[in-house]
């Protein structure tokens, strides 16, 4: 696919631009620090990106000032009474020292137990508590994967999870992959249902072209909402964006 991608500067803003064989000019912004990205056609020059964004440099600010009052956990240090997310609702940590195999154990829909030995240390029960998520993520992606490739009438090969920092989610259309941010999993369900639409319609689309709208409005017509609420949970310790 041809593309090209570089940095341009306008008005003190810098504004990231990937050129794709695209009919229309795409300009974002994006959580959490307002990055700046313009997908433009190919034919299109900076000089018409940069009169592009000038004419948005009022929207720009507003959505950069809206990110940055967006709530922020600090860092997780695994230790008794912090807050933890689950699917979106809050959850007060206990840690508890025990024999036996080293486990998470939810308790009613406020408290988290991670079962470990005594002297285990903060990153051990930080590794258990990914392990714990990413078993919780996986088993509400399956039903949602499997829904969604059979109304939207395409064939994924694999979904993988991990830790991103820069994508809640991502499509390989070639190798037919997606990928999900392990983060997904402190997130409303209805957030990563979206997650899973957005990028089972690359597999249909490949950019965020007008054709990738309607898809996305034909299948999940509240997907703004969920997109929105998604932008608006509180971002963890490190920075992720979408």
């Amino acid at each position: 696919m041809n593309t090209d991608a570089h940095k341009i500067v306008v008005s003190g803003v810098t504004v990231q631009v990937v050129r794709k064989p695209i009919k229309n000019l795409h300009l974002g912004v994006y959580p959490p620090n307002g990055r700046v990205r313009v997908a433009a056609p190919l034919r299109v020059s900076d000089d018409a990106v940069r009169l592009a964004v000038v004419g948005k440099l009022g929207w720009i600010k507003r959505q950069r000032a809206r990110f940055e009052a967006q709530p922020r956990q600090s860092a997780r240090e695994m230790v008794s009474g912090e807050s933890h997310y689950v699917f979106g609702r809050r959850y007060r940590l206990t840690v508890v020292h025990a024999p036996g195999p080293a486990k998470v154990v939810p308790r009613g829909k406020s408290a988290l137990e991670i079962h470990v030995a005594q002297g285990a240390g903060s990153e051990e029960r930080f590794r258990l508590l990914l392990r714990w998520y990413r078993e919780g993520l996986r088993e509400r992606a399956q039903p949602l994967l499997l829904k969604w490739q059979k109304v939207m009438r395409v064939e994924l090969a694999e979904c993988g999870i991990k830790r991103m920092k820069t994508k809640w989610g991502s499509c390989n259309t070639d190798a037919r992959r997606i990928w999900l941010n392990l983060e997904l999993a402190k997130k409303p369900v209805q957030c990563l249902e979206y997650l899973i639409v957005h990028e089972l319609a690359h597999l249909i689309v490949r950019h965020h072209d007008d054709r990738f709208t309607t898809l996305m409005d034909e299948h999940l017509p509240d997907w703004k909402a969920r997109r929105a609420l998604l932008n608006a949970q509180p971002l963890a310790h490190d920075t992720w964006e979408y």
